[in-house]
């Protein structure tokens, strides 16, 4: 058993506003330069729709992720063999069309034009050739379902549903999806670089691309699934989401966590089994990949694990860290947080726990009412189940049913002042844990949404010994 600890993030999609507040600092920080205007590492989708670039989650048209074929793991795309045979043509890249193509306007022409008898206005222009052009898409196209009357029919999550049915006025749903790069366990980008250039950190299974050692073959694009690896065209390097490591390291969270106003995000250390992962990722279907997912992850609180762990030199702040995760707790312990598509096989690391659409079915307190709250939700099962499990609906039910059974037990808490115990134990949990997860959820403060421990060197020393752990004096 050979143990590495990374850095993972969960998302509660029940709480996501849509504000995009999480994009615009990343934006300003990371991709504010020539070359790197279309690119988002981090954005937010509204969902149903094909988002950005455009039907990413087709792998009929984006060709990226892991596959089994004959019973073996094989990237979608063909290996290195077959890539060094085409290596001067990638097929399965996206064009700047599916991102958008980035525009301004002349800004300048409104202040020093002459004055007019109408309302002034000028043309776009493209940020990339000077152009005029005519605005057809963008990162955020369909936001607040604008337009997914002509988009939400090829929306792929709608498997096994009547997407016509879902569309109309009357029962139209909606949630927003918050997206960056997975990190993954199993990361298709870096098994797809001809040039070994994207890499996994060993000390926090940051994936990164090296951008001496690029050169620009894209195959780390296509090849991802997510479609959040970029090329930019002025430097002819890739780049992608970087976790914010220089924060990271520090203790501190990611921008996109630190300017949630919704405090949607939850960044903490997950301890996994690496020998394990080829293992997992090729589980025999798709719908299995998930278990064998959360299977790799091990307790830090085990004297077995946390041993084991520290005589392969694993920190002792790291472990502190990780026994505090907010991850841990949200994706193994409670089983709230599920992964984005895990039919891809990259075994990805940020989680996302499914929303809670009109909760009218749920207000009562009665456990029965948890039984039926899920089905009575306007947000199908089928198609969050298509979105975080690979179609399988038990998992999704599980996390649905806690969730409304937090509700429905506090209620009785703190508004009708009886707590019925029965709720807690419907969805196989007790009062205890309904408390913490509400706690959590609900009114978590920010040392215990963030638990991001220091960098260290390999001596074990702190790097930024001054910061601390975010806050939390056992690994100080």
């Amino acid at each position: 058993m050979k143990i590495k600890a990374q850095l993972s993030m969960v998302l509660n999609l029940d709480k996501c506003i849509g504000c995009h507040t999480c994009s615009i600092p990343c934006k300003n920080v990371w991709t504010n330069r020539k070359g790197a205007e279309y690119m988002w590492f981090n954005n937010v989708e509204t969902k149903p729709g094909i988002g950005y670039p455009k039907e990413w989650e087709n792998p009929s048209i984006s060709r990226g992720g892991w596959v089994m074929e004959d019973g073996r793991l094989r990237l979608r795309a063909g290996g290195r063999i077959h890539k060094a045979a085409r290596i001067f043509h990638n097929p399965d890249l996206p064009v700047i069309d599916d991102y958008y193509e980035p525009w301004t306007y002349d800004y300048e022409a409104l202040v020093t034009g002459p004055g007019k008898k109408h309302q002034p206005a000028v043309r776009p222009r493209s940020r990339i050739t000077g152009d005029p052009m005519k605005i057809q898409w963008g990162p955020n196209w369909e936001d607040d379902l604008a337009g997914v009357c002509e988009t939400g029919a090829r929306d792929v999550n709608f498997a096994g549903l009547d997407h016509a049915v879902y569309l109309t006025f009357q029962r139209v749903f909606m949630l927003h999806l918050p997206r960056l790069c997975e990190h993954c366990l199993n990361p298709a980008c870096a098994a797809s670089c001809p040039s070994g250039a994207i890499y996994k950190r060993d000390e926090d299974g940051i994936v990164l691309v090296d951008q001496e050692r690029c050169r620009g073959w894209r195959y780390c694009v296509s090849g991802c699934p997510y479609k959040k690896v970029y090329f930019n065209w002025k430097t002819g390097r890739s780049e992608k989401c970087i976790f914010c490591y220089p924060r990271i390291e520090a203790g501190l969270t990611t921008l996109c966590a630190h300017s949630c106003v919704g405090r949607i995000r939850y960044v903490g250390v997950v301890l996994y089994d690496s020998d394990r992962i080829r293992e997992a990722a090729a589980a025999e279907t798709d719908p299995a990949v998930y278990p064998a997912h959360l299977d790799l992850f091990l307790d830090p609180s085990d004297p077995e694990t946390a041993a084991a762990a520290r005589d392969q030199g694993i920190p002792d702040h790291v472990m502190a860290a990780a026994r505090r995760s907010p991850v841990f707790l949200l994706a193994k312990t409670w089983g709230l947080a599920l992964p984005l598509h895990p039919e891809f096989r990259t075994l990805p690391m940020v989680w996302y726990i499914p929303p809670l659409s009109p909760v009218a079915a749920a207000a009562s307190a009665a456990s029965e009412a948890v039984e039926t709250a899920v089905d009575n939700l306007r947000i199908p099962v089928r198609y969050l189940a298509n979105l975080l499990a690979a179609g399988d609906e038990a998992p999704v039910r599980n996390a649905l049913k806690r969730l409304t059974a937090v509700r429905a037990y506090m209620r009785t808490v703190r508004v009708e002042g009886k707590p019925d115990a029965e709720i807690p134990a419907s969805v196989g949990l007790d009062p205890e844990s309904i408390h913490r997860i509400y706690e959590l959820l609900a009114i978590a403060r920010i040392e215990d949404r963030f638990v991001v421990p220091t960098a260290f060197y390999p001596d074990g020393s702190h790097r930024h010994a001054a910061q601390g752990c975010a806050g939390f004096p056992e690994c100080r």
